[in-house]
């Protein structure tokens, strides 16, 4: 005889694995590494500030 299956573990973990997939699917199509995103946020404050320094008070 086999062991019995447990339908709901199987289910879930299915469900798991299949998550798991679409995300890290997303993380190629959207994702940014760390380093990446460092970047972007100092070359942003950057320019933030050189817009901040040519601004005219009236």
């Amino acid at each position: 005889m086999t062991q019995p299956v447990n339908l709901n573990r199987f289910r879930k973990d299915k469900a798991r694995a299949d998550n798991k997939a679409r995300a890290d699917k997303n993380a190629v199509k959207f994702g940014q590494t760390k380093t990446q995103k460092a970047a972007n946020k100092t070359k942003l404050k950057r320019a933030r500030q050189n817009l901040d320094r040519h601004k005219v008070e009236e």
